[in-house]
């Protein structure tokens, strides 16, 4: 029996030394601090009853690689797409919509080009403009591709394919 707990604990401690979290910002937290030294931001638009949001919190951004190629080049934020509170965006305040059962957020559906899908990933340039959505659950090996595609950003001067098939794995 003692030999099992050692066990255990030992597996536990490995899994943790492998995975580190995000430290995710508040959307404002995000926009103050690219005010003052401009760098991409990552948006995970996320729902609390989300299965594959709490998936890719698990698997994809757990993995230290990722966690800390999100926290090197970009600000990272965690926007819930049912936020009850207001918030303010570009001149423009952003509340909750009631809508049947649940309702939304108006900012992430305004992201999200009112596509409302969980989880949904994206990019924001350095200015705030959206350069790209990625809707669902996105594994770590191809998180990779997209944070390293849109830190760099490759997208101005190759296609997805051309990056894609050139692409070596940090992972």
């Amino acid at each position: 029996m003692k030999k099992i707990v050692v066990s255990l604990f030992l597996f536990f401690i490995t899994c943790q030394l492998h995975a580190q979290k995000v430290n995710w910002l508040s959307f404002e937290e995000a926009i103050a601090l690219n005010k003052k030294n401009p760098k991409p931001i990552l948006i995970d638009v996320y729902t609390d009853w989300c299965g594959y949001c709490k998936k890719m919190d698990l698997k994809t951004y757990a993995n230290k690689t990722i966690s800390t190629y999100i926290h090197k080049n970009f600000y990272p934020v965690k926007l819930n797409g049912e936020e009850k509170k207001d918030i303010l965006f570009k001149d423009h305040i952003f509340k909750f919509e009631k809508e049947g059962r649940r309702g939304y957020h108006q900012l992430a559906a305004a992201l999200m080009n009112g596509k409302l899908s969980y989880p949904t990933t994206i990019f924001l340039s350095q200015t705030e403009e959206v350069l790209d959505r990625i809707p669902g659950f996105l594994e770590k090996e191809i998180m990779e591709k997209v944070l390293v595609y849109f830190s760099e950003e490759l997208y101005k001067t190759k296609t997805w394919a051309e990056f894609n098939k050139n692409f070596k794995s940090q992972l």
